[in-house]
């Protein structure tokens, strides 16, 4: 790290970048997931994001899973969303 003293800084930046900023103003279909392990993107941050998202929604849930989530198991998850979504 070079600027070990610019921590709050750097916090202050990255608020402007969180998810949660932007999705009140999302207004396609979406579908999230949480891996309840993770600790890369802690699940109070996708369900902030979730929770705030304008548009129509939906959320999968992998309660013993990292950040890999539903692995290939979401992946079908995925299309079988946008299949019934019309996008």
């Amino acid at each position: 790290m070079v600027h070990r003293d610019k921590v709050e800084r750097v916090f202050a930046t990255l608020a402007y970048f969180d998810g949660v900023n932007l999705a009140a103003r999302a207004r396609a279909d979406a579908l999230f997931s949480v891996g309840l392990m993770d600790e890369i993107c802690p699940p109070s941050t996708v369900y902030a994001a979730y929770n705030h998202f304008g548009g129509t929604k939906q959320i999968r849930v992998y309660r013993y899973n990292h950040h890999e989530g539903g692995g290939a198991y979401h992946t079908i998850e995925k299309v079988n969303f946008l299949r019934t979504s019309g996008i």
